[in-house]
């Protein structure tokens, strides 16, 4: 699998639309994680070049990188459908917003909950609240 990685998320638009053209037709997953603590948020694509006929499809895998500042990354739900609700996940575990999704909202954690629980932060708490699990 070849990876690539930028560095701009300005640049993402273009670069997703020329990996379309090339056909990599087919987005496999979107995932996020937090690179280094106060630094950067990663927001990871694995595409696919589907082709009929062929047993062994060709895949790439494409990190954009974010400020944690100002984690946004352009969005490509109008390329790859299906990165909907993966983007929801990333953006509900590690706050990256994705420009111009109308409906990015909580899917994993309650509305109520504030932070994002999946970002490396060096404070370690002297106690632990216990949420409500129900």
């Amino acid at each position: 699998m070849n990876r690539y990685f930028i560095n701009k998320t300005e640049d993402w638009d273009s670069i997703a639309v020329i990996s379309y053209v090339n056909g990599y037709n087919y987005l496999r997953s979107q995932c996020a994680y937090d690179v280094t603590p106060g630094r950067f948020l990663a927001s990871v694509y694995h595409l696919t070049k589907i082709r009929y006929g062929i047993d062994k499809p060709e895949e790439v895998c494409k990190k954009v990188f974010a400020l944690r500042s100002n984690p946004k990354t352009p969005l490509v739900f109008w390329i790859w459908r299906s990165t909907d609700f993966q983007e929801w996940e990333s953006y509900d575990m590690l706050g990256i917003s994705y420009d111009n999704n109308p409906r990015l909202k909580h899917i994993l954690m309650p509305e109520s909950w504030i932070g994002w629980p999946l970002r490396k932060v060096n404070i370690t708490p002297n106690f632990y609240v216990i949420q409500d699990g129900h």
